[in-house]
């Protein structure tokens, strides 16, 4: 199978769509993405938490040890085929908000397919 790199650029996110596509994942059925974004305080974390649920956004909030700097966890839960347009599209919006709340973009993950 070759790789087409307009739809799975030589970047983390087209690295992962790619490794997805490649154990058979269908990439266009839609699911549920997994989008983390880490804080350095609870109430900055809180804050962003409501700008999600405003917009009808599930979501998840807990303690991150993983970085002292930045203890807290709001990871939104959207619906959307796994496509690197709406993957990208989905990061640039939550960086641009995060960051009136100190937020760092933490990443992306989606449970495998399961079949």
């Amino acid at each position: 199978m070759n790789r087409d790199l307009s739809k799975f650029p030589t970047d983390p996110n087209g690295n992962m769509l790619w490794n997805m596509e490649s154990r058979g994942d269908d990439l266009a059925r839609s699911r549920e993405i997994q989008f983390s974004v880490i804080f350095p305080d609870q109430a900055n974390a809180l804050k962003f938490g409501r700008v999600l649920l405003a917009n009808n956004q599930k979501l998840s909030f807990c303690p991150y040890l993983e970085n002292p700097e930045h203890p807290w966890e709001i990871t939104a839960y959207p619906e959307m085929p796994a496509s690197y347009d709406n993957i990208i599209s989905y990061q640039n919006l939550l960086e641009n908000h995060a960051r009136k709340f100190d937020g760092i973009y933490d990443g992306w993950y989606c449970p495998p397919h399961e079949y």
